[in-house]
């Protein structure tokens, strides 16, 4: 079929992207024979109609042994995919803006047990929506007392690292979810960060701090970005332009894509009954003056691969250290005990959540095709990565299809072409 790329149009792809450390995949314990298998499971969900293209990373001890275009970046127009083709990066974008709090961790300027209300106000006492239980009175002439939500004052602060590991109970969809929807949508295209957050601190959370989880989708990460403003006074791009993206060389990471590069986006996809449609409504997180922490990042696999090489190597890259091996560490780390478990379609057993990303407890519970102390997170547009300290190993698979289950296609043809 048209949109699947010859073996030679994927090699001159490869010659054409930036300069990123390679090295032949068998020097680094890898299979060349068996890497050709993740083009192949591409390109099956390509001719499947799941997915349009994608751009994978495959790179052990700080060398890239697989580095590949697949497909094409837009069906109506059958432009190919490029190894320089930008990403949407939704949720991709909150281990970025973890990394950006720890920074200021490690520079002394903040806590993460600080409470969020030390730096934005508005988030004192804040109170906790609960659902009242909807009982039978014991009179037959009553009817059963309505269904109705009332609010009790929070038993403490949140804090930021309840932010980050998504233990804060702000906007994660529960019993407040009508309240933060509403709020959500009063946003306006004009609305920065220190317009918009201070809002939130209005609202009731959905659970007593630290004693669930549940996914702050947005609400959480943006606030996160906030603090990284007020605590650094620079605006958030300003930040992460500087502290992270320019020493690390992501040229190719933005909230706001420059014009001369718009047309190197990939087209956006959900799977549909007649096959891969655009979204009617895309969602559109953040706007030219909100930087959103929790998704608003595009990107390139090459760039975003630069990142998590750096916390492959505890924290440095290419001579610049950006964190601590211990904060690294502390990132990559279960922070939640066992709340994680099962959340959000995650397995049972076997897994845990760091700052900003999910770990891998157990392989063989959790029923996953990575090693154990993997980090990791996926976006809502179908971006997924991973790194393993342990083996020294940076997976990369770019696409803009949301779905889970190729994320375990990947991983598995990904393992298999491990040989040392």
């Amino acid at each position: 079929m048209s949109s699947i790329l010859p073996l030679s149009a994927i090699f001159a792809l490869s010659l054409s992207a930036a300069a990123l450390p390679t090295v032949k995949p068998e020097e680094v314990g890898l299979s060349t024979e068996r890497l050709q298998r993740i083009h192949e499971m591409v390109m099956r969900k390509v001719a499947a109609n799941e997915i349009s293209g994608a751009v994978t990373i495959v790179a052990r001890r700080g060398k890239v042994a697989h580095h590949e275009a697949h497909g094409v970046m837009d069906l109506e127009s059958k432009k190919p995919m490029a190894l320089d083709t930008l990403f949407k990066l939704a949720s991709s974008s909150k281990p970025v803006t973890a990394a950006a709090v720890l920074i200021l961790m490690e520079d002394g300027k903040l806590k993460l047990t600080d409470p969020v209300s030390k730096y934005i106000p508005e988030f004192k006492g804040q109170r906790v929506m609960v659902e009242a239980v909807r009982t039978a009175e014991p009179m037959v002439d009553r009817p059963p007392s309505a269904e109705k939500t009332y609010t009790v004052p929070a038993e403490r602060e949140i804090t930021i690292i309840d932010l980050l590991t998504h233990t804060s109970g702000l906007a994660s969809g529960g019993a407040a979810n009508a309240e933060a929807a509403k709020l959500m949508k009063e946003r306006k295209p004009t609305d920065t960060l220190a317009d918009f957050i201070p809002r939130l601190g209005a609202l009731p959370l959905d659970f007593q701090p630290g004693t669930q989880w549940r996914y702050s989708g947005l609400a959480g990460f943006d606030t996160l970005g906030r603090i990284v403003e007020i605590v650094s006074g620079l605006t958030f791009d300003q930040f992460l332009r500087t502290k992270l993206f320019e020493p690390l060389g992501m040229k190719d990471t933005f909230f706001n894509v420059p014009e001369s590069a718009q047309s190197r986006l990939a087209t956006i996809y959900r799977r549909t009954e007649k096959g891969l449609e655009k979204p009617a409504n895309p969602l559109v997180i953040g706007s030219p003056v909100y930087f959103s922490g929790a998704g608003g990042l595009v990107s390139t696999a090459a760039d975003y691969y630069q990142f998590a090489q750096m916390l492959c190597n505890g924290g440095q890259l290419n001579g610049k250290r950006i964190l601590s091996p211990w904060t690294v560490d502390l990132m990559m780390s279960n922070n939640v005990g066992d709340l994680f478990l099962g959340q959000i379609g995650r397995p049972p057993k076997g897994v845990g959540f760091g700052l900003g990303g999910e770990v891998v407890m157990s392989a063989p519970d959790a029923r996953m095709r990575k090693p154990n102390g993997s980090y990791g997170w996926d976006g809502a547009f179908g971006t997924y990565w991973w790194v393993n300290r342990r083996e020294q190993m940076v997976v990369v698979y770019f696409v803009q299809t949301p779905g889970r289950a190729q994320q375990y296609d990947f991983d598995n043809a990904v393992s298999q072409a491990v040989i040392d």
